[in-house]
């Protein structure tokens, strides 16, 4: 234990149908990504990269920051995982196989790995399974499960045997399986949560391919091989093939950069703006190699329904029909990692509204002035029509700086004066998560399109919500919209429900709406081998297979 003193068959054809509807579009890479011809994996080494912030605790059930995933994921294992040679692809991680499905696909039984070591030396059993999806699913009313309703298919879970674990739905759903490779879903101690169902907030203990050594908080995370992971490469090497890691905490953009270019660090997990790409293109040359794509990632407008005068939907309608996003979109992609107009699925997805379509909401028609017109309107209407209100963000340039002084511009052209309040990501996390703010940008990102992830967030706050939804509204009817999507086996039809729960939350409620789709760009030391780029920041960050070239 490390006390860390700081806070069957058909079921593959059913995966691969899953999966192929899911599948981003490929990332471009430049040599570097994969082990070019003939070149085998070398073992040694320590990988250096930057993280840009801290996260307010160290539970990756309770979180839902890169900056927990980054340099904590290393250190846990998960049911199942993506692939990280083939990021479409579902794949075993403490499971010893796919899962068996009953027939009416209500009954999903997992086998387990016997071979799994905790990094206290103590084995693992499906005991310690089942205390964590217990934590997930269903947690005690003092404790966050920040995607508790990503999993509301779930009655009940079982574990038969030490090597077993069961569980059962209340309905069929396609998006399970997807969900038990979560990168979120960290497998944690029975006995430790039994001790202390907070003990993972301030504690690490897990049964991944690395192990804990250090942190020092705004400093550095550091990181050790462990050398019993059960992990092995396909030629039967085994793994990580690195000796260790070690994060630095650099929340200064510039000196992100920097650290790339004078190579203290290899690589940023996140993502770099394209002008940053273009400069550490321009320094190292052939010595940096590129990856980018898509990004199932975006921000959100989030008022605070709980406070006056944003218990108003016009005043909320009104905030988000005053921003121009089509040209927004524009002007931002050229500064930062904003790109693309969408509504809650990520646009050009398989789940997305056309563009028509879409231009036919609230606040995401191309004619501006008449949509600012109406905000304008809706504010008079309201009683506010020189509104002010503090707009909590946080302290991270990329792409939350511009982004927000983008949309305090908008606001200011209807009449809305916004001041920003910029915080670290842990206090800013603690306000929003309390409910401590006016409006905040908020992000929602994902690590697959799938409905049941990215409307998770707008379940009822008291309820599946709760820890996800900052907006803070109670609303039964669209939490029964929500459940249908999930329950509808007919993709049509799927979509159709989909496209209604946005219309209901974004315009005729106006809850809580995105600003613009993210698109992500990796430029790092090419002597960085065996990761690749995938549609998230999310998962494949536990970082078994990277190597070092040189």
């Amino acid at each position: 234990m490390v006390d860390v003193v700081r806070r069957s068959v058909a079921l593959s054809i059913l995966l691969t149908l899953l999966l192929a509807a899911c599948t981003q579009p490929g990332p471009a890479a430049t040599p570097g990504a994969t082990a070019a011809a003939g070149e085998s994996p070398r073992s040694g080494g320590t990988l250096t990269f930057v993280v840009n912030a801290e996260p307010g605790t160290f539970d990756g059930h309770r979180e839902t920051t890169f900056a927990l995933l980054h340099p904590i994921a290393p250190h846990y294992s998960t049911l199942y995982k993506w692939d990280p040679n083939d990021l479409t692809k579902v794949i075993p991680d403490v499971a010893a196989a796919l899962p068996e499905i009953s027939a009416d696909k209500l009954t999903w039984t997992v086998k387990l790995r016997t071979d799994v070591k905790f990094h206290d030396g103590t084995m693992m059993t499906s005991d310690d399974i089942l205390a964590t999806y217990n934590k997930i699913v269903f947690p005690p009313a003092n404790v966050i499960s920040a995607r508790q309703g990503a999993y509301a298919a779930v009655d009940k879970i079982e574990a038969p045997s030490p090597s077993t674990i069961v569980f059962k739905l209340k309905y069929a759903t396609g998006s399970f399986q997807a969900n038990l490779a979560s990168p979120w879903n960290f497998i944690y101690s029975a006995a430790k949560l039994k001790q202390d169902i907070k003990y993972y907030e301030k504690n690490i203990m897990g049964t991944g391919p690395f192990m804990y050594v250090s942190n020092t908080k705004g400093q550095d995370w550091v990181a050790k091989k462990n050398p019993d992971y059960f992990g092995k490469d396909k030629n039967g090497t085994k793994l990580p093939y690195l000796d260790g890691y070690k994060a630095f905490v650099i929340t200064d953009a510039t000196a992100e950069v920097n650290a790339i270019r004078s190579k203290q660090a290899m690589i940023e997990f996140r993502g770099f703006t394209p002008q940053q790409r273009d400069t550490l293109s321009s320094a190292l040359g052939t010595q940096l190699a590129i990856q980018e794509g898509p990004w199932v990632c975006v921000n959100y407008i989030v008022p605070n329904t709980k406070k006056k005068p944003f218990d108003d939907v016009r005043v909320r309608q009104a905030l988000n029909l005053s921003i121009d996003r089509w040209s927004g979109g524009e002007a931002l992609a050229k500064q930062t990692i904003v790109k693309d107009v969408g509504g809650l699925m990520r646009p050009k997805g398989p789940f997305a509204m056309s563009d028509a379509d879409l231009q036919k909401l609230q606040g995401f028609s191309k004619d501006a002035k008449a949509a600012k017109d109406e905000a304008k309107k809706l504010l008079a209407d309201a009683g506010v029509p020189n509104l002010s209100f503090k707009f909590l963000n946080r302290n991270i340039d990329t792409p939350y700086t511009p982004v927000a002084v983008f949309l305090i511009d908008q606001w200011r052209q209807v009449g809305i004066t916004a001041t920003h309040e910029q915080k670290d990501t842990a206090t800013y996390t603690a306000d929003r998560n309390s409910g401590n703010f006016d409006v905040v940008l908020d992000f929602n990102c994902d690590f697959l399109d799938e409905p049941d992830l990215q409307l998770a967030k707008f379940y009822s706050a008291s309820k599946l919500g709760r820890g996800l939804n900052y907006a803070g509204y109670d609303d039964d009817q669209l939490d029964k919209m929500i459940d249908a999507q999930s329950r509808e086996t007919d993709p049509e039809k799927r979509k159709k429900a989909v496209w209604d729960i946005e219309k209901y939350a974004m315009e005729t409620k106006a809850y809580q709406y995105p600003v613009l789709w993210w698109y992500r760009i990796v430029p790092y030391l090419n002597m960085v081998r065996g990761w690749k780029i995938g549609s998230n920041h999310y998962y494949n960050q536990q970082l078994e297979t990277v190597w070092l070239a040189q």
